[in-house]
């Protein structure tokens, strides 16, 4: 009996997170509020996240919930699942030796509207500090602009085919640690951002190259950091 409930709430939940009922980054339904709406236990809800958890579609953290990541998209086929936090350290290795070239590139081949494009992803960043989801969707849409910028098919395809799922989702983006904590993490995230469109107005393939590499490596780190309490 259990088995069936836990697998009708599994698919109701998923069906949520995929059609964007909650977007990427949100907080699910608490514990209580999922017993109570659909008449099951706290056996049946935790299996439920912890299998949504295994599909890589739900993140949890001890005292702040169970948040909604990015589903993979449906032309995703063939591409390697980003689920486990070894994943998302090995996708932003990979993103290192992409994305430094591409923001070069960018700095001597941006158009006055594709530059405009990258600044007003990262505008719309920094004005997402109490919204993870819209923070996330603005982040893709900045790396996107600049591989876009770059002039060159193969850098705006490829980050097109990993989709919104290469942004790393840190604990701090999901509500975990202390105010100040989450405020200086937005903060330092919207700087990184903020130097790399800044080279690329300079025209300063170097300074692009190396903005965007130390900004990779941050997030690298900032994955696995333990946030202040």
């Amino acid at each position: 009996m259990n088995r069936t409930l836990t697998a009708g709430l599994v698919a109701e939940l998923r069906a949520m997170i995929i059609d964007g009922t909650v977007a990427p980054g949100e907080k699910l339904p608490s514990e209580s509020e999922l017993i109570a709406r659909h008449g099951v236990s706290r056996t049946v809800v935790r299996e439920a996240i912890a299998r949504l958890q295994a599909e890589g579609l739900v993140q949890s953290r001890r005292g702040a919930g169970s948040f909604a990541l990015v589903p993979p998209a449906p032309d995703a086929a063939g591409t390697r699942p980003v689920r486990t936090l070894e994943d998302r350290v090995a996708l932003l290795e990979f993103r290192l030796g992409l994305e430094p070239q591409a923001a070069a590139l960018a700095a001597l081949r941006r158009s006055p509207a594709q530059l405009a494009a990258i600044g007003g992803a990262l505008a719309g960043f920094a004005a997402s500090a109490a919204n993870p989801a819209a923070a996330m969707r603005h982040d893709f849409e900045f790396h996107q602009a600049v591989a876009q910028a770059s002039g060159n098919a193969y850098y705006a395809e490829g980050l097109a085919r990993l989709g919104p799922t290469m942004i790393a989702m840190p604990r701090a983006r999901l509500g975990e640690g202390s105010p100040a904590y989450r405020e200086d993490f937005f903060a330092q995230s919207v700087h990184e951002h903020a130097g790399i469109h800044d080279a690329i107005a300079d025209a300063d393939p170097e300074g692009a190259a190396s903005a965007m590499r130390a900004h990779l490596a941050a997030s690298r780190r900032r994955l696995g950091a333990n946030p202040g309490r």
